[in-house]
Parts: C-alpha cells; sequence; structure tokens
C-alpha cells in the first residue's frame, strides 16, 4: 500500500472501522446481483428477477437517507442497529418467499423492507472526516474508501453470483445478509471513533440537505448513473447465460469495478489544479461514452475488456462528487448528503435494471445494453444543464462548513 495510504492507519481504531466498514458494504455487491441470479435460477424470470432488484434500490432511496438524516442526530450506534435488524428481517422472509414459491406481492414486500439497510460507505466517511477534517489526509481517506467500494464489487458478486450457481440459488443473498449483520454491528460496537451526533435543536438547521441546489444536480445526474449500473449488471448475467456461461457474469462485472479500483487509487495520489466541476463533467462524460462499445459485444471476453475499459471512469467520477458535496452541505449534514448520491444511484439501479429485464425478456440480452447507452446520454444531459449550480457552492451554509484549502474541497472523496 502506498505511503500516504498507509499513513492513515496511525490513529487509534482506524483499522477496525475501516475493517467492519468493509464487511458491512459488502451486501451492497452482493444483494442486489444475488438477488437477480436466485430469482431467475428459480423461476426463469428476468423481468421479475431485475423488479425485486429494482423495489430494494427504490426502497433504500426512499428510507436511506431518512436513517442517515437520524444518524446526523442521534449517532451511528443508536440508528444502525434497528435499521439493520429490520433489513435481516425482510431478507430471512425473501428467502423463505422465493424458496417456497410464495405469491410474487410478497417477494415486493420482503425487497422493499431490505431498503432499510444503511449506507455504510457514508457512516464510514464521517468517522475519517472525524478523525482528519481540515487536514491533506482527509482526501487520502475518502479516495481510500472509494477503492474499498470498488474492492467489493469486485469480490461480491463473484461470490454472490457463485455461490447461486454453484450451491444454491439463496446462497448469495444468505452470505450477503450475514455480512451486513457482522460489519454494523462490529462498526457501532466502536464507540471511541464514532462522530458527535448533532442534534437538530441544538445546531439550527432544519430540513433536508436535499435542499441545496448544488445537490439536487449531483443527484438528478447519478439517477442517471445508477441506471447505467444498474443495467449492466442485469444485462450482463443475462448475456453470459445466453453464451452457455453464466457464472462467468461474476467474474466480467468483477472487471467493471477492477477498472474503478485501479484508476480510484492512482487518481486519489494525484493532486490537481483548478475547479473540480469541470473534472466531474468531464468523468461524466467519460461514463456515457464508455458504454457504447457495450452495443457491439459479442462474446464475453471482449465483454470484459469494454466493462473493464468503461470502469475507469467510475471512481474519479465518485471522488469528485464528493469533493462538490463537501461544498454544497452543511458539515451536520454531511451524512445525510452522502447518503442523497447513494439514493439517487439507487433509485437510477432501479429504473435501469427494471428497464433492463423487460427489454431482455422482449428482445434478448444484447438489445438490453442500448438501456445503459441510453443512461449515460441522459447523464451527460442533466449533468450540462445544471452546471451552473455547481459553480455556485455556498461555503458557510448556517455556519456549519468551513471553507477548506483548495485541494481538501477537490479532494474530499
Amino acid at each position: 500500500m502506498p505511503s500516504p495510504y498507509r499513513a492513515l492507519f496511525a490513529a487509534p481504531g482506524s483499522k477496525g472501522f475501516s475493517a467492519a466498514g468493509f464487511l458491512g458494504r459488502m451486501p451492497l455487491s452482493m444483494m442486489g446481483i444475488g438477488v437477480v441470479t436466485m430469482v431467475s435460477q428459480l423461476t426463469g424470470r428476468y423481468g421479475l428477477a431485475g423488479a425485486l432488484s429494482a423495489t430494494m434500490a427504490l426502497a433504500a432511496a426512499v428510507a436511506g437517507p431518512q436513517v442517515s438524516r437520524l444518524v446526523d442526530q442521534y449517532g451511528q450506534r443508536r440508528v444502525l442497529r434497528p435499521a439493520t435488524l429490520i433489513a435481516l428481517v425482510a431478507a430471512a422472509g425473501l428467502l423463505f418467499a422465493a424458496h417456497y414459491r410464495w405469491a410474487d406481492w410478497t417477494l415486493y414486500v420482503f425487497s422493499a423492507g431490505i431498503g432499510c439497510v444503511p449506507s455504510i460507505g457514508a457512516m464510514i466517511r464521517a468517522r475519517w472526516a472525524a478523525l482528519y477534517r481540515d487536514t491533506p489526509q482527509l482526501h487520502t481517506a475518502y479516495s481510500f474508501e472509494s477503492v474499498v467500494d470498488e474492492v467489493c464489487f469486485i469480490f461480491g458478486p463473484i461470490i454472490s453470483i457463485g455461490l447461486s450457481t454453484a450451491w444454491f440459488p439463496e446462497a448469495g443473498p444468505l452470505l450477503a445478509a450475514c455480512f451486513l449483520a457482522v460489519g454494523v454491528f462490529w462498526l457501532t460496537s466502536q464507540r471511541a471513533t464514532e462522530p458527535a451526533p448533532h442534534p437538530r435543536e441544538h445546531d439550527g438547521h432544519g430540513g433536508s440537505a436535499l435542499r441545496s441546489p448544488g445537490l439536487q444536480v449531483l443527484v438528478a445526474t447519478f439517477v442517471a448513473t445508477g441506471a447505467i449500473f444498474g443495467a449492466v449488471d442485469v444485462v450482463t448475467v443475462a448475456f453470459a447465460d445466453e453464451q452457455g456461461h453464466k457464472g462467468a457474469a461474476s467474474v466480467v462485472l468483477a472487471l467493471y469495478a477492477a477498472g474503478s479500483c485501479v484508476a480510484g487509487l492512482v487518481f486519489g495520489l494525484l493532486r490537481f489544479k483548478g475547479a473540480p466541476e469541470p473534472r466531474w463533467l468531464l468523468g461524466i462524460c467519460a461514463m456515457a461514452v464508455s458504454m457504447i462499445p457495450l452495443l457491439l459485444v459479442g462474446n464475453l471476453p471482449f465483454l470484459a475488456v469494454a466493462l473493464f475499459v468503461a470502469g475507469l471512469s467510475i471512481a474519479p467520477t465518485m471522488i469528485t462528487t464528493m469533493s462538490l458535496i463537501e461544498q454544497h452541505v452543511p458539515r451536520a449534514q454531511l451524512t445525510e448528503g452522502m447518503t442523497w448520491i447513494s439514493t439517487g444511484l439507487a433509485v437510477g439501479v432501479a429504473l435501469g435494471s427494471s428497464v433492463a429485464g423487460w427489454v431482455i425478456d422482449a428482445a434478448g440480452a444484447q438489445a438490453g445494453y442500448g438501456v445503459p447507452a441510453v443512461s449515460g446520454a441522459v447523464a451527460v444531459a442533466v449533468g450540462f444543464l445544471g452546471y451552473r449550480r455547481l459553480k455556485r457552492p455556498v461555503p458557510r451554509r448556517g455556519g456549519t462548513v468551513e471553507h477548506h484549502s483548495e485541494r481538501e474541497e477537490r479532494h474530499v472523496a
């Protein structure tokens, strides 16, 4: 590990909460694709599989910001444990309902309950901020977390799809639920590094962080970006199935995440001059353009190469996005602000996976890659339309967000 990253863990407790965060984030990459694999194995209905994945994402989009808002007010331990228990009970219900072929509506109900899962990535970033706020190490810490996100997406689909195809269909989602339980309860047992809560009656803030115009632009853009991710996941599983190698989908999707992981690791070591807004817009454009080659794929090796290249634009764009959130959201609402980005992605994943599932059922997997291509074009359009709002950050909303050095503002990610 390069020395700037290695130096992060000199802080007491940093290794513990980072490890817990890694386990707690594994379900992010395992649960959705695991449910798609499980349902398609049990029923052969990709439309239903995509719709259930979409239901989980939409439920997370609704519940996630509310959970994070409560965390900002009352602390991680008091909020994360009950929210996680609800998600775990719902996950258990979904596995039973799928296994025993209960009515479809029960699958949707349990999928919605899984949406109560908290945004562990935002919780870990909040702990790093409590340790290194207003220091150059904060940029390095947030960049490291982006790499950890991608590592989860490298190994998560491999484990989830692999278990569900080689062992039994419910194995992938089951292990994802176990990771969630261990990660959250281990994280919340570490009280020394838990950020101090910000009760609304004490800090004077009301309303949602989404009232920020800049955050609205970021969230809207990431709805379209999330549609790319959701569609690519579902279509890739179906494409591999059509090629007669369904289990290979996990490896192909892992390469997609690996491209992002490599780019994020390098990006975190770089220092840039100038404002972050042009780099953010360039990243959105790169993500959109990288979807075009998928329309031409004819075999799995070509698809793997195309997805690896496409992944190179993901982490740098996410890192720059977190930098912009820091400029547009008050400090006391930082966890909520970060979660709204996840919410935008979740809504997009819901739309992308649902539409992709319908397209696959109607026209086949090859046609399904048109969904992420169109989604990328929409993301570019929204980014250009909202660009002016991003050029007008509000550095001291309510006196809670302090001015940072130019480097720190660019690299909070």
